[in-house]
């Protein structure tokens, strides 16, 4: 793993470990919990790719989070190079990853609706967890 991003949070590191379950991680990104300077906190997503990502491994993270009963509906993007777990309302309303507008969805949700931030969050803590316990089959 390339030393371009740091881990500053025991959920960051959480995170980490969980995907590195299913395979070597090359890129790795999670924005912090909450807006230091403005108290409130945020959507929760996170991506990375894999050094060598393996056949399988993806529908087997999908499924998992699938399986999950979460209160927010997620969704892995897998569209570009990066992957990205985030939740599918975040994707509907900024018209994917690759709009400009995607930053601006997040930071008008992470401001207008605290509500579905901190929901987003308990989820973010499930599917981590989850994704730790995941059983990966020796082939």
């Amino acid at each position: 793993m390339t030393n371009e991003w740091m881990i500053v949070s025991s959920r960051g590191e959480q995170a980490v470990q969980a995907l590195s379950r299913f395979g070597e991680l090359a890129w790795f990104k999670l924005p912090t919990e909450f807006n230091a300077a403005y108290g409130y906190a945020q959507v929760p997503y996170m991506g990375w790719r894999y050094a060598f990502p393996e056949e399988g491994v993806a529908q087997l993270i999908e499924v998992a989070v699938r399986d999950l009963p979460t209160q927010v509906d997620w969704e892995i993007d897998r569209t570009r190079r990066n992957w990205v777990l985030v939740p599918t309302r975040v994707l509907l309303e900024a018209h994917g990853l690759a709009d400009p507008g995607f930053r601006d969805v997040v930071h008008s949700i992470n401001v207008q609706d605290q509500e579905f931030c901190l929901k987003a969050m308990s989820d973010f803590e499930l599917i981590i967890q989850h994704l730790l316990q995941v059983h990966i089959s020796e082939d």
